[in-house]
């Protein structure tokens, strides 16, 4: 498996921050993915590198990039509009310099890195994404469930895949489940059972762990298919 590619991304700010571009193998992919990371990770996570590999061997090209506070070291996350600007910049740099961005382009990632992709996408109806997959949506922040995050999500009116386990503190899937309905089009809710924020299980050790980790590859890849299969107006395939 070949390294991943790394891209400055220019910010308005001056100071740029770095991405990682994991082709697709085989190559050429015709769709790519772009995953933020969460608050106390950076790209470089084992999370987030093992899932960025895995779903380019499934034939993603896959994208990650590091918000400015975790490029200059720093441990507090910036203001959320310094957040949706880079993420922003990283659109537009990806676009410009991935071939399957231009073709289809997926907006994501883990727990803060997801909010501020639906963040990005509500606050521009133009914004040229295909869908957006979460793992781990940070619907409120733990043992705080009237402090809500999804206000927004009504605004976004795009394909969301939505990855939650079902003992995840920062919103289990039945507290996303009256949400469904309210957001156009309906979400699809995949729930790890009995997996945490990071789809971490409570039983059956490594190799429960690394089946629920390729489930969940599977289902964005497969997701993403549908996605696109729907927007060329061909019907999705039912195994």
């Amino acid at each position: 498996m070949r390294n991943p590619e790394e891209l400055n991304v220019a910010l308005g700010t001056g100071a740029g921050v770095t991405a990682l571009v994991y082709y697709a193998e085989p190559s050429p992919s015709k769709a790519a993915l772009i995953l933020g990371h969460g608050a106390g990770a950076g790209q470089r996570s084992p999370f987030l590198v093992s899932f960025a590999r895995a779903l380019s061997a499934r034939g993603l090209d896959v994208v990650t990039f590091n918000f400015p506070y975790t490029e200059q070291h720093r441990k507090v996350p910036d203001r959320r509009p310094v957040l949706e600007a880079c993420y922003d910049a990283v659109i537009a740099r990806i676009r410009e310099h991935v071939a399957s961005a231009r073709d289809a382009l997926f907006i994501g990632g883990k727990s803060m890195g997801g909010r501020i992709a639906t963040h990005a996408a509500a606050a521009d109806a133009t914004l040229p994404v295909a869908g957006l997959v979460l793992l781990g949506y940070p619907l409120h922040p733990p043992g705080k469930p009237t402090e809500r995050r999804d206000g927004h999500l009504a605004d976004v009116r795009k394909p969301m895949l939505i990855v939650q386990g079902s003992r995840d503190t920062f919103g289990t899937p039945s507290e996303f489940q009256p949400l469904m309905d309210t957001l156009v089009p309906t979400p699809t809710l995949h729930v790890v059972e009995t997996g945490d924020h990071s789809f971490k299980v409570s039983r059956g050790g490594k190799p429960a762990q690394d089946a629920v980790y390729d489930d969940v590859q599977r289902t964005i890849v497969e997701w993403i298919g549908e996605v696109r299969r729907g927007a060329s107006g061909t019907p999705p395939r039912r195994d």
